[in-house]
């Protein structure tokens, strides 16, 4: 019998390509988010409703052999200043979650910040051992889960992991909500605006396309080891500068303006990722060709795209 696979904010960048990206022969998908998306593949079983209501979320979990969790109501970007939003609803409901996923004995896959939760650290590539040290409300939430998920494995034995993903990018994402440089940087280059850059460009970030983000969060679903806590990212890191000489050689006149840095910015992120690869076996795709095919499919060239 297939297994169903629950993804929790299905319609955001994250859970959207991860719907598509798993084998529809060997699972039933399904989407949950506030609304359904206009656009819908038919393979997917689409869910509405409040992720902050018991009831529903109750009735949605029900029966779900897998459970991604996705959903977040705060960004690094407002967390500091909405942060009482983040412990208030996504801490507590989260917690709900783990106890309904523990009463029907689901597995749980819950999306952590490697860009957040880690803070400043002195070692990199960052490993999943080392001690975290979040700067901002956003790693400090995250980190708090995962906190009451790892003590849900120790006393209830229940089997619940942690996805700490670094910077996702590639088609689907809008920086408009919060995050995503190479998003920004991409399309305001294509469209001839400004890009804005707070600080002197010399942040770096792991980035990793969106199709090995799902690789790997896929590669999770059936693991059964000791592990619980997988890094989800690219083991390279690339500043800013870097991301618009990428996009600068691809022919894209780019206009950039720097801005006082922010606090919220940890300088420098890049995770270890030998755990995950350890099971999931799909190739890296580097940060130039990454950039290459989301070029490629923001302008039209579909033919380019999976050269």
């Amino acid at each position: 019998m297939k297994k169903n696979v629950l993804i929790l904010g299905g319609n955001g960048f994250i859970g959207a390509n991860l719907c598509n990206h798993i084998d529809k022969e060997s699972y039933n998908v399904f989407s949950f988010d506030i609304v359904s998306p206009e656009r819908q593949n038919k393979d997917i079983t689409y869910i509405s409703g409040d992720f902050f209501d018991d009831a529903t979320l109750k009735k949605t979990a029900e029966g779900m052999d897998i459970i991604f969790h996705a959903i977040s109501t705060v960004n690094p970007g407002n967390s500091n200043s909405q942060y009482m939003r983040g412990y208030e609803k996504d801490f507590i409901q989260t917690i709900r979650l783990c106890e309904l996923a523990n009463e029907q004995n689901s597995k749980m896959i819950f999306l952590s910040s490697g860009g957040t939760v880690y803070g400043e650290q002195s070692i990199q590539p960052i490993r999943e051992d080392a001690c975290p040290k979040p700067i901002n409300h956003y790693g400090n939430i995250k980190l708090c889960i995962e906190n009451t998920i790892r003590t849900f494995n120790i006393q209830k034995n229940a089997s619940f992991l942690v996805a700490r993903i670094s910077n996702p990018y590639g088609p689907g994402q809008d920086f408009n909500k919060g995050v995503g440089f190479i998003d920004a940087a991409t399309k305001k280059a294509i469209s001839g605006e400004t890009i804005e850059i707070w600080g002197d460009g010399t942040t770096e970030r792991d980035y990793i396309y969106i199709d090995n983000a799902c690789d790997m969060l896929c590669a999770m679903m059936e693991y059964e080891g000791n592990e619980h806590t997988f890094n989800i990212g690219s083991n390279y890191g690339c500043n800013q500068r870097q991301i618009l000489s990428i996009l600068r050689k691809l022919g894209l006149d780019v206009k950039v303006e720097y801005k006082p840095a922010r606090s919220v910015d940890v300088h420098r992120i890049i995770l270890d990722n030998h755990r995950i690869m350890g099971i999931c076996k799909e190739k890296i795709i580097t940060i130039d060709e990454g950039i290459r095919r989301y070029y490629n499919y923001l302008t039209g060239n579909k033919d380019l795209i999976e050269e």
